[in-house]
């Protein structure tokens, strides 16, 4: 049995390989590890030569469920591996977990399996609008998902728009690009996009384009700003003490749990007047007694958590005598 090397190996994932090598894949006459095996069998299920789009289609048959889930488990699986799964094992246990949880896994093929999901699945996937921006296949295929919340049919009808509030960019673009020219260049930019294209630059773009778009007037593109990988925790502290967000915003932020280990975005948010005053009397065990005491002496937060902090303290003064 012919051993093969990682460079026909490559070939063959991308369907590159001669005919007589992918027959014999497809007839096991090549070693090849059992997983690697199984996502090439669902690259050559759609080659052009039918005998090899055949033999494929039947030794796919023979391979366990395990051996797909654990092809897809893996980083960079190809869109072939993918788009078989979805159409032929939908219904099967953990084939819907691997789907969802893998985001290289395209939304035409997610889109496939929507009808199958659960609102667990389709929760992850509004928890990644990167995803569903993307993909206006696995949009409107959400869009006839029998269990969708309010909020979640509110998100996909904001990734409809093509509304823009250029006079609210514009005053968040002034203060996030000091460069008269690059602040034109990142509003002209803006201006152009609908709200899917806004939500994948707020995932991708520069600060900039993050620190405009936190206020943009559309909630799915602010969501977007909080959800970029490239988000950094001095950016998430930044946002914190901005009284200028809306109240969705910093209550996401004061909701987020890894925004939420940092102390200096939970001062801020503490200190910051628009945080909303629930999420604020929650947070106001977690602050020093420094920044208590100040937190009790600041007259732009409202008094109803000035009073709740000068009781935390004569509490806490009780507490050590």
């Amino acid at each position: 049995m012919e051993t093969l090397s990682p460079e026909v190996l490559e070939d063959l994932r991308h369907g590159r390989a001669p005919r007589e090598r992918k027959l014999a894949v497809c007839s096991m006459g090549a070693h090849i590890p059992p997983v690697d095996r199984a996502e090439i069998l669902t690259v050559l299920a759609q080659d052009s030569d039918e005998l090899v789009s055949s033999r494929a289609q039947e030794a796919l048959l023979s391979d366990s469920l395990e051996i797909f889930i654990e092809a897809m488990n893996r980083e960079h699986p190809l869109p072939a591996l993918f788009t078989y799964v979805a159409r032929n094992f939908a219904a099967k246990p953990g084939i819907l977990d691997a789907l969802v949880a893998n985001q290289k896994c395209p939304g035409e093929q997610l889109a496939i399996v929507v009808p199958h999901l659960t609102p667990a699945h389709v929760e992850l996937l509004f928890d990644e609008l990167d995803r569903i921006s993307l993909s206006s296949t696995l949009a409107v295929a959400l869009e006839h998902y029998h269990g969708l919340t309010a909020d979640q049919k509110s998100t996909l009808q904001e990734l409809r728009s093509t509304a823009v509030d250029e006079g609210r960019l514009a005053d968040a673009a002034a203060e996030a690009e000091p460069d008269p020219v690059k602040r034109q260049t990142l509003l002209q930019q803006i201006s152009r996009m609908t709200v899917s294209q806004r939500v994948q630059f707020a995932m991708k773009g520069a600060a900039e384009a993050r620190r405009t778009l936190i206020r943009d007037a559309n909630k799915v593109v602010q969501r977007a700003v909080l959800q970029s990988p490239r988000l950094t925790e001095q950016e998430v502290e930044a946002f914190a003490s901005m009284p200028n967000l809306t109240d969705e915003v910093l209550r996401l932020i004061a909701t987020n749990r890894n925004f939420r280990k940092n102390y200096v975005v939970v001062r801020n948010l503490m200190n910051n007047p628009k945080t909303p005053l629930d999420v604020s009397l929650h947070m106001l065990p977690i602050l020093n007694a420094a920044d208590l005491k100040r937190l009790s002496m600041n007259k732009n937060i409202p008094e109803t958590l000035r009073s709740t902090a000068n009781k935390l303290m004569r509490t806490r003064a009780d507490q050590r005598r």
